[in-house]
């Protein structure tokens, strides 16, 4: 592992909550819908407590209440709300196979243009069960990490200069295409995620930065050796990230009562719904978020129940600032160095962890990294 004094400064990015967002959540409807200028609430609340960069998700669905409740489409709420910023990154997520790698390349580039270089892109080649097929995809899953790697790369290839680029791959096929301008500034990364072999094998090759969900440290321990060995097949060195929800509160009791205030109004359909979505899925991590326990409780400090209502990652690190900052100290201490965080609802849960949480967890880091 790499010593601490050669590591990065941590990074912390708050959410884009596309699927809406209130105090409560699995409701048929969202106590705040995600229009344009709810969402643009909360990129400000992100960019004025100096988060370095938001995650916008990908969907087809909304996946956090009824499945045919209001979503915004990623990309083009990401670019307007990109005008509403000025120094804060987007981690846009992105489906390869619904964009040509093409004009893909392009789009991307102007937006970096646009932001001055605040674009990084977060490739999802897997997917929530059954979500691909209503678009009329019909790939199996190890073949859509097949062609993720060629629609990466072929980007890659296009942003290295602005002749005319070909690429004749299984997949992706480009003949003599330009992408002038290429991105401003540094290009940006690519974040990979999944915890099955053709999820990791991608990631060792392909990301600039491998995200995973919040589990149990020991788990996640294990997990990242085989990231590492991934990458290292591939003779490159690894930098991790890690998604997790906060319930923070001042007392542990509050909030752990908290969440049971979180899923007090949610719908038995949307529970349903969202069952139906992992049962039987091929998405390792998926079905690992959804794992049963006694009242939801994982650990001390991590609860996985939001999983009964939202897909993908569904577990939160839960407790008093003083304890989440310790827990986030343990996945540091395990070669983490950013932390893609969220919480109910995202403008007020966004001031809490700036105020109570991060300089906390900064702190015990700078510790460590100055006793080392």
């Amino acid at each position: 592992m790499t010593s601490s004094h050669e590591r990065p400064e941590p990074r912390f990015d708050w959410f884009i909550p596309i699927d809406g967002d209130g105090a409560h959540i699995g409701t048929l409807r969202a106590e705040r819908p995600p229009t344009y200028e709810y969402l643009s609430e909360v990129v400000q609340a992100a960019e004025e407590n100096d988060f370095y960069s938001m995650l916008i998700p990908t969907r087809f669905a909304n996946g956090l209440f009824d499945q045919g409740a209001p979503l915004a489409e990623t990309w083009t709420m990401v670019t307007a709300l990109a005008a509403r910023s000025e120094k804060i990154r987007f981690l846009i997520a992105v489906r390869p196979g619904f964009v040509n790698p093409g004009l893909f390349a392009q789009m991307a580039a102007t937006l970096s243009q646009i932001t001055g270089g605040r674009v990084d892109l977060n490739v999802v080649p897997g997917g929530i069960k059954g979500e691909f097929e209503k678009m009329g995809e019909r790939i199996d899953h190890d073949t859509r990490y097949e062609r993720a790697e060629e629609f990466i790369a072929a980007i890659r290839k296009l942003w290295e200069r602005p002749e005319p680029v070909s690429f004749d791959g299984k997949f992706v096929k480009l003949s003599d295409v330009h992408c002038s301008p290429g991105p401003a500034g540094e290009t940006p990364k690519f974040y990979l995620g999944g915890a099955s072999p053709a999820a990791l094998k991608l990631a060792g090759t392909q990301s600039d930065v491998y995200l995973g969900w919040i589990g149990p440290v020991e788990e996640t321990r294990k997990h990242l050796e085989r990231a590492r060995a991934s990458f290292a097949e591939a003779g490159r060195a690894p930098v991790f990230g890690v998604r997790s929800h906060l319930v923070m509160r001042d007392t542990e009791a509050e909030a752990w009562e908290e969440t049971h205030e979180l899923l007090s109004r949610a719908d038995d359909s949307v529970k349903a719904q969202r069952g139906a979505l992992v049962a039987g899925t091929s998405m390792v991590g998926a079905a690992a978020q959804a794992r049963a326990f006694d009242d939801f409780r994982v650990g001390p400090h991590l609860w996985n129940g939001i999983s009964q209502v939202r897909v993908n990652c569904g577990s939160a690190l839960v407790g008093t600032p003083e304890q989440i900052a310790e827990e986030l100290l343990g996945y540091w201490r395990l070669g983490i160095d950013e932390f893609i965080l969220s919480g109910y609802p995202h403008v007020e849960e966004c001031r809490r962890a700036a105020r109570d949480l991060i300089p906390r967890i900064k702190e015990m880091i700078e510790r460590e990294r100055a006793a080392a």
